[in-house]
């Protein structure tokens, strides 16, 4: 049996990341294939937000770095390398410890120093955003000269691991824009559960699920909310958004102040997922950049048709326009509005999309995905 250690910096938020890894790893020992740890850096006395099988180890190397998020350029400026070093320090004691057959870094802290870990492990690194996910938000000042610095040096990073894993052939393209990757390749994520049973009944809720912070820009989809509410057609139709984050407080005020509690509710996340989407009609997707976003191939399992705006990366990997799907571009709220309304207003249309969707999510059956990771971690050096 392999040993395989991910790096990651925390399992207990409820993202997307933080269910593949507990997807993959859980998979990985309940089928025999390795004995798996987790190490965090971030965890900080929480419990794991997914449940893991008993048999993984988790590890946490208490170095913190979330605790300098949201200061100043120069206080993380000044605090970072005495971490860094830590970090580099501690995981090697560990690494030459555990003698892993492999390390799979998840993007995080570690992700520049790792391959210069002597432990004889193969290093892979995985991202599960978009080639882009630095620059989306166009800071200005010192932030924005970081952002693109570390944009560039992310293409040197990469080049160092013997295996860089993306989710789409989309990000592949923007990877390999200015020259080739020669140790790329793309593994999708899959599908967190089976299909769902075809339903037909209505439920006249659209749902959104993901993190409340910059990235899912779910401000966008409560204006949209705001303009499908001008319509009789959206009458007893509500819109439900699930999930936690910092900026609950801020997302509550956008509803109140445009006078939509009455059909917009902010909900918690849940571990088992499969009722809330058994519960909804019509699936929506803002975010201003993603990797391979989960909560769409969930949508999908669960034959629901997705309306998503086209950001960087995989909603066009994911959605078939027209099909199980429809996809507008990125920003335009005006149209993510109007297609909601097409299906609200289209029973027929809405039903055969659904049945769509169920027969798309096969792409992405565990089962498909993990027989390449498996293949990747037998392959011999």
């Amino acid at each position: 049996m392999y040993k395989v250690i991910y790096l990651i910096a925390g399992t207990y938020r409820s993202g997307g990341m933080e269910r593949v890894l507990a997807n993959k790893a859980n998979w990985l020992v309940m089928h025999g294939v390795a004995e798996v740890m987790i190490v965090t850096t971030d965890q900080r006395g929480h419990r794991p937000f997914f449940v893991l099988d008993p048999k993984i180890r988790r590890v946490d190397l208490g170095i913190n770095y979330e605790e300098n998020n949201g200061g100043s350029f120069m206080n993380k400026l000044l605090r970072y390398p005495f971490k860094l070093l830590r970090h580099r320090r501690r995981l090697e004691r560990l690494l030459m410890a555990e003698r892993p057959d492999v390390t799979i870094s998840m993007f995080c802290n570690d992700a520049g120093f790792l391959p210069r870990i002597k432990d004889g492990s193969r290093k892979f690194i995985e991202i599960h955003f978009s080639r882009y996910k630095r620059l989306q938000y166009g800071r200005k000042g010192l932030w924005g000269i970081a952002d693109r610095l570390r944009s560039r040096h992310d293409k040197r990073i990469v080049s160092r691991y013997e295996k860089f894993i993306v989710l789409t052939n989309e990000d592949r393209a923007y990877w390999e824009a200015d020259s080739p990757v020669p140790n790329i390749c793309v593994i999708s994520n899959s599908r967190s559960f089976p299909p769902l049973r075809y339903d037909e009944e209505c439920h006249h809720t659209v749902l959104a699920v993901g993190r409340f912070c910059e990235q899912k820009a779910l401000d966008r989809m409560i204006d949209a909310w705001d303009m499908v509410r001008q319509s009789p057609a959206s009458d007893g139709w509500r819109l439900r958004i699930v999930g936690d984050g910092e900026l609950r407080s801020r997302l509550q005020r956008q509803i109140n102040q445009l006078g939509l509690n009455d059909s917009v509710t902010l909900g918690r996340s849940e571990v088992d997922m499969i009722s809330v989407y058994r519960n909804a009609d019509i699936y929506v997707m803002t975010s201003l950049y993603e990797g391979l976003p989960l909560v769409l191939l969930e949508a999908q399992a669960a034959g629901l048709p997705i309306v998503s705006m086209t950001c960087k990366c995989g909603p066009r990997d994911i959605v078939t326009d027209g099909v199980d799907g429809l996809l507008v571009p990125e920003g335009d709220v005006d149209s993510v509005a109007d297609a909601i309304l097409r299906l609200i207003g289209d029973d027929e249309l809405r039903h055969s999309m659904s049945k769509a969707a169920l027969k798309a999510s096969d792409r992405y059956a565990e089962e498909k995905i993990m027989e390449k990771w498996v293949e990747l971690i037998r392959e011999k050096q």
